[in-house]
């Protein structure tokens, strides 16, 4: 069967302060496209009862610009099991690929608090659509260590989403706060504002998001570790967990590999202050 097409409308208050549509909102995109496609089968009943997911692996390929017309969405099932199945998204504006995509979902019974088995006529929708899928290349095993910065924040209401927990996109804002106020100089800049003044332009090339647990709206706040993984001439990953301070459990895994560009988007060296955060707070490989 051939991918699910889906067209996703963009909105002008889409776009971050670099002038192009935030990574954060690709997720997003691919959100209403998996939607979309779940809404026009036999499987629509899933929605907003019965589907989690489990992880997800974007690759950003080139920017996104405000238009009037939608971004054009590819919806590809790839493997499927006895409770989870796996998707594949292409991105393009304008005839032009600007992101690919991956995520596993599983099916979940938020009353009893536990993944559920599909039904026959469940599995067999799902079943029919599915390919065989080019796995996207690894970004290496990294954690974070006993030494990282640490970003407290807290859950808005309109984080939350209709399963009662926190919507699996918000996670990439999280995660993004914390790594723009990863600052060895406690006191200069943020890390946007001085690479701002340096004419540097920072590019998500590639974000990993593993979700272990839910985030759940409440007074007390979540914390995200951030720490340094591999360092190369123009790009950096970096590793972060999103973790609950009240017990210690890590809710999410995440790794992002991040640019450095010139006001044009061409890759420069990486900046100073980058090296020193790789220093100060060195991710561990595994």
């Amino acid at each position: 069967m051939s991918a699910f097409t889906s067209l996703v409308d963009l909105r002008w208050v889409d776009l971050d302060a670099q002038g192009h549509v935030n990574n954060a909102l690709v997720a997003d995109y691919l959100q209403e496209a998996r939607v979309q496609w779940l809404q026009s089968g036999a499987n629509v009943h899933l929605l907003g009862e019965s589907t989690m997911v489990v992880s997800h692996q974007l690759e950003y390929l080139g920017p996104i610009g405000f238009s009037t017309d939608p971004v054009r969405i590819e919806v590809a099932v790839g493997p499927v099991g006895a409770a989870r199945f796996q998707l594949a998204y292409t991105l393009t504006q304008g005839g032009r690929e600007c992101a690919r995509g991956r995520s596993v979902l599983c099916l979940f019974d938020y009353r009893a608090n536990r993944v559920r088995r599909m039904t026959g006529a469940e599995r067999a929708w799902f079943a029919e659509q599915s390919i065989e899928l080019a796995p996207m290349p690894s970004l290496g095993r990294w954690r974070v260590g006993e030494q990282a910065h640490e970003h407290d924040f807290h859950v808005r209401w309109s984080d939350v989403d209709a399963y009662g927990h926190v919507n699996n996109v918000r996670v990439f804002d999280y995660v993004a706060e914390a790594r723009v106020r990863m600052n060895p100089d406690q006191d200069g800049p943020h890390r946007m504002a001085a690479a701002a003044e340096a004419g540097i332009t920072w590019m998500v090339a590639r974000q990993d998001v593993d979700y272990l647990d839910q985030i759940l709206l409440r007074p007390q706040p979540y914390r995200v570790r951030t720490a340094i993984g591999r360092i190369g001439r123009t790009s950096v990953t970096t590793v972060a967990e999103v973790v609950d301070p009240l017990d210690g459990r890590v809710l999410v895994r995440t790794r992002t590999v991040v640019v450095s560009g010139d006001r044009s988007g061409r890759p420069v060296p990486l900046p100073e202050l980058m090296l020193d955060a790789g220093r100060l707070w060195p991710a561990e490989e595994y």
